[in-house]
């Protein structure tokens, strides 16, 4: 779906603003927490848009603010929300990567180490039982590599995707649009 302006369109239909929030949150609408069901609806939503172009979030209350409780400001609790979760993502990234430079350390070192045990314990030594011992060696070695390849090659994958997703959402156009009187 799209608006006018040829922007990705996702819309939502709320009874008040308060339903967009965690209700267990302390602190009900400036800083308050997204409400998970409004994550993942959200969410759901935006994976299913094209990539190609930018989001538009359009909010549909169906009551308007009252004198004792105040409309809070949903498009920038939207945009904020979603802006730390792009961050955290960066975060979770360079955590990735600093973990795996770790893993890789401690995987080339427990990979050096089977390949000089199979090597050592196996010199001069003929025969299945000599061959079976220094194969088994080799690929503890090589298991032992195994996850730190891993998250290098493929575990980053899936990290960027939700940051770029996220900061699409966070860049997104909010509008808010109350019951017509």
């Amino acid at each position: 779906m799209s608006d006018q302006n040829g922007k990705a369109l996702i819309e939502l239909r709320l009874r008040d603003g308060a339903q967009l929030y965690n209700s267990l949150d302390p602190f009900p609408f400036r800083e308050g927490d997204l409400a998970a069901e409004a994550e993942e609806y959200i969410l759901d939503w935006a994976r299913d848009l094209p990539k190609d172009r930018p989001i538009a979030i359009v909010i549909h209350l169906e009551k308007p603010d009252t004198h004792d409780r105040p409309l809070p400001d949903l498009a920038a609790t939207i945009t904020r929300w979603f802006a730390g979760r792009a961050s955290a993502e960066t975060r979770a990234l360079y955590e990735l990567f600093r973990d795996g430079r770790l893993a890789l350390m401690i995987g080339f070192a427990g990979l050096a180490a089977c390949l000089f045990l199979s090597w050592l314990l196996t010199r001069g030594q003929e025969g299945p039982f000599a061959r079976v011992f220094q194969e088994s060696l080799i690929i503890i070695g090589w298991v032992v590599i195994w996850r730190p390849a891993e998250m290098f090659l493929y575990d980053w994958v899936p990290i960027l995707r939700r940051r770029k997703l996220y900061r699409r959402l966070a860049e997104a156009n909010v509008e808010v649009r109350l019951p017509k009187q």
